[in-house]
């Protein structure tokens, strides 16, 4: 069999689950990968999230490093150290001198943020807000249940519940977002135990309040500046702390998908 050359590919976003895609292709032997991320990644799940190469230059989750390139003639280099390239590129202007074969949204926004078919000869858009045969070639579904990481090839994702996924029994019991914007605050760090009712961390004041026991398996900085709505933490009940440095389940089932796809492309190709 001869040799083949691993195509560019370009994911939007790099928070936690698009890093459990970029380990997957990665783990693969598809390395060169450039991930498209804001100038101020909020990702709470920090631990398994490469966008925290914005703010560390360089990053590792699990055994795959992920440096940041503040150019895009620096993206080779960082590929021939064997690592994933990240830039700060949120609407994807940079796509047309990159030239990807292959491009994710995995922005997770519930819609599409500028994601259109025509921007690589493989487009995947992951969860609802894209529709297969229009503004990407396929769709990867992110709802957990009997359908989780199905590729669609006609039409969407199921829709936005609003609820997240359960684990341990809870579901919106674990998860916290802001009331009003302001400044995060918090004594508390990933992979820290915390009981109900312990104070989980503050927004200029208002306090957030832990409405189960478990490990905070995603929080933001303390200081962190957020608007209404931002997603602060999680709290897994599963009180496992190892889970969090390691990729999640539903971001490797996902990637799986994303692979299926990704493979089904490259051999019909040759």
């Amino acid at each position: 069999m001869n040799k083949l050359t691993p195509p560019i590919i370009a994911i939007r976003g790099a928070g936690d689950l698009a890093t459990g895609v970029a380990l997957r292709l990665y783990r693969a032997g598809l390395k060169r990968i450039v991930m498209l991320e804001t100038d101020h990644p909020l990702a709470v799940r920090r631990t398994v999230a490469l966008s925290e190469a914005v703010y560390h230059g360089q990053v590792q989750v699990e055994e795959v490093n992920a440096q940041f390139a503040d150019a895009i003639e620096n993206i080779p280099a960082i590929w021939e150290a064997g690592k994933i390239a990240i830039i700060c590129d949120p609407s994807g202007l940079h796509l047309p001198a990159i030239k990807p074969q292959i491009l994710i949204d995995a922005i997770i926004a519930k819609r599409n943020l500028g994601t259109e078919i025509t921007m690589a000869p493989l487009v995947i858009g992951l969860g609802p807000g894209f529709t297969a045969r229009k503004d990407v070639h396929k769709v990867v579904e992110t709802k957990r249940g009997h359908h989780l990481s199905r590729v669609i090839s006609s039409g969407s994702a199921e829709p936005n519940t609003g609820v997240p996924g359960n684990i341990g029994g809870y579901t919106i019991e674990r998860v916290y977002w802001a009331e009003h914007g302001g400044i995060f605050s918090t004594r508390h760090d990933i992979g820290d135990k915390i009981s109900k009712g312990d104070v989980l961390g503050d927004v200029d004041g208002t306090e957030v309040i832990a409405a189960i026991s478990g490990v905070i398996r995603g929080l933001l900085s303390n200081g962190t500046p957020v608007t209404k709505k931002t997603k602060l933490g999680d709290i897994d009940p599963r009180a496992t702390i190892s889970y969090c440095n390691e990729v999640s389940d539903k971001a490797l089932s996902i990637a799986g998908g994303v692979l299926e796809v990704v493979s089904a492309h490259i051999f019909s190709q040759e």
